[in-house]
């Protein structure tokens, strides 16, 4: 069904346009996209045919592949739960690959994640099933709105991809995906076509999904609105406000700082799978205890509502009877409090969460919105609900395909682009020297690390100047600048900058001096550019020690309210800003 953003405007552009976006989740992933026709209101769709599943079935996909010994990808999606691709995984050996995506963010042990084979990297299975989902979409659109070969190929080269991430993967996580559009040959490597390709926060995605499916009334022009995208892997936690206070204002703004947590309902199964290990071992199910966590998955672990009541797992046949472990004709029957602790440690993790969000929040939280794969669990709505009632909250969800909401929401980010501010998630800032001041108390402590820098003064390093600070408001025009001096005794060593953008994660508020929190402040990337432009007019000057130098000065601008962060560098000649482009090369581990 295809979904209009309220009061949405025509597209502008004067010629057609594809726009795809895929959501590749940790348990599911699903595609969505929207023709862009000049004079059109545009309309979003999801892709809901894929290989080897049942037509009119889910509008997601499994997110597994399997690879045979020699790496190659045999099977994808739904086609993985085929019994003969089954069976043949089986006896020839092939790998499985399930879960992965969490794999590519912040790295956090756990015992629910499989570990990734040595011989595929990452950014290899990101790439496959980029190009799976690709292959899918191309059909779909091809056979849905009759577009012949010629009027794809017209488009293929314009399409611009929209890949929706977890709230907590930041630029080197976004750089790494862009990566794997490019290995997946669906854009090339060069800067033009990086551009085809767009991020949003799952959620971000998330709030453009209920603002498509009718739930702004539910926002007040003065209060909060908190969303919880409940997904396989991650609990995405977001919360915005109105930018004004007119009735048809569709600008909204961040105003607390997002939060994700590795809850999602993968680890409901994974505390399912533990606890009937230990209650199957040395009986004749041992080697059941995880595909009776599968159908538990499946078909249990949603239907389940409440601990006063037992738990029903269908996962054999009516010849399957041992009364002493509870299963009677091929079901097994769990108490609901057992069940319901399964559910425990996710649900308090998304209370935590919202209550946190209540708490930072400038304004009164009136709603809560829960959309995602999760959010289908009536057990999870239930105690969110209870909770939320007993201090004030309404809590909401779309009334169908709530497992839609990132890929149909990330193309509406696209189109409607209804956040334009978003709050700043660390302090960033860059490593910088001053000259020694004998008379500061903080650097005669630090006498010893003082130098000669290239101009002949002596100068003391290892200082953090904040060009953002953790928690503000920042629009998407909104520039911030960090002035820098280069010196050197020759021109040739200024033919280009290299600048670290530095994240400071700890909670000190005047991170000033580095050497007393070190741990806490890591390179998030490095600026780079060509600054043969600017250097055109310097003047060589002599030193306090009689030398001669060059000083080159210049502005790194960067752009922090984007959902992908911005660099330029600028510098004056005669009294006027000429500004570059600037390339921002990401640490690969922060």
């Amino acid at each position: 069904m295809a979904t209009t953003f309220p009061q949405r405007k025509p597209y502008s552009g004067v010629h057609r346009k594809l726009v795809i976006s895929f959501d590749l989740g940790t348990t599911f992933s699903g595609i969505s996209y929207s023709i862009l026709e000049p004079g059109v209101v545009p309309e979003i769709n999801g892709v809901t045919r894929y290989p080897s599943q049942d037509a009119g079935s889910d509008a997601k996909i499994p997110t597994i592949m399997y690879y045979d010994a020699l790496g190659k990808l045999k099977a994808v999606g739904a086609e993985t739960q085929h019994p003969v691709i089954e069976e043949a995984a089986q006896t020839e050996g092939w790998k499985k690959y399930s879960g992965f995506k969490l794999h590519l963010g912040p790295q956090t042990a756990s015992a629910y994640l499989q570990p990734l084979s040595p011989h595929k990297e990452i950014i290899t299975l990101f790439s496959d099933f980029y190009a799976y989902l690709y292959a899918c979409a191309k059909s779909f659109v091809q056979e849905t709105h009759h577009i012949s070969l010629s009027e794809w190929s017209s488009m293929e080269g314009g399409i611009h991809f929209i890949l929706a991430h977890p709230n907590g993967w930041e630029g080197q996580h976004q750089s790494k995906m862009r990566d794997a559009m490019i290995s997946a040959r669906l854009i090339s490597d060069d800067e033009q076509d990086h551009s085809r390709v767009s991020f949003v926060t799952e959620g971000e995605a998330s709030l453009h999904f209920c603002l498509n499916r009718g739930l702004s009334r539910y926002i007040s022009n003065e209060d909060g609105v908190v969303i919880v995208d409940a997904g396989g892997g991650t609990i995405d936690i977001s919360t915005y406000s109105r930018a004004g206070v007119s009735e048809g204002n569709r600008c909204f703004e961040e105003i607390a700082i997002p939060q994700c947590q590795l809850s999602g309902s993968m680890f409901v199964t994974g505390r399912a799978q533990i606890y009937l290990r230990d209650k199957l071992k040395e009986t004749v199910y041992a080697e059941m205890a995880n595909s009776i966590a599968d159908c538990f998955d499946k078909t249990a672990k949603l239907r389940f509502k409440n601990a006063e009541e037992p738990a029903y797992i269908q996962f054999g046949t009516i010849r399957d009877n041992y009364p002493a472990l509870g299963v009677r004709g091929g079901t097994l029957a769990l108490p609901g409090s057992t069940v319901a602790g399964f559910f425990g440690p996710s649900i308090s993790d998304i209370i935590q969460a919202v209550n946190h969000q209540r708490s930072t929040s400038p304004k009164d939280i009136s709603a809560v919105f829960l959309v995602g794969g999760f959010a289908a669990s009536n057990f999870l709505y239930d105690k969110l609900r209870a909770h939320l009632q007993s201090v004030g909250i309404n809590l909401s969800r779309p009334d169908s395909h709530v497992n839609k909401a990132v890929a149909d929401g990330a193309v509406s980010f696209y189109i409607d682009h209804a956040v334009n501010s978003r709050m700043s998630r660390y302090t960033y800032g860059s490593k910088e020297f001053t000259s020694y001041e004998r008379s500061m108390l903080e650097h005669r402590r630090r006498s010893d690390k003082a130098y000669v820098a290239a101009n002949g003064e002596l100068s003391l390093g290892d200082q953090f100047d904040v060009i953002l600070p953790k928690g503000i408001l920042v629009s998407e025009t909104t520039e911030f600048r960090h002035t820098y001096h280069l010196y050197s005794e020759t021109l040739q060593d200024l033919m280009s900058i290299s600048d670290d953008v530095v994240c400071y994660r700890g909670s000190k508020k005047d991170p000033r001096w580095m050497d007393t929190d070190e741990a806490m402040y890591k390179v998030l990337c490095t600026i780079t550019a060509n600054t043969h432009q600017a250097i055109k007019t310097l003047k060589p000057q002599r030193g306090q020690d009689g030398r001669t130098f060059y000083k080159l000065d210049y502005d790194v601008v960067l752009l922090f309210g984007l959902t992908e962060l911005r660099a330029y560098v600028s510098w004056m000649h005669k009294g006027k800003e000429k500004r570059g482009p600037a390339r921002i090369v990401y640490t690969q581990h922060l």
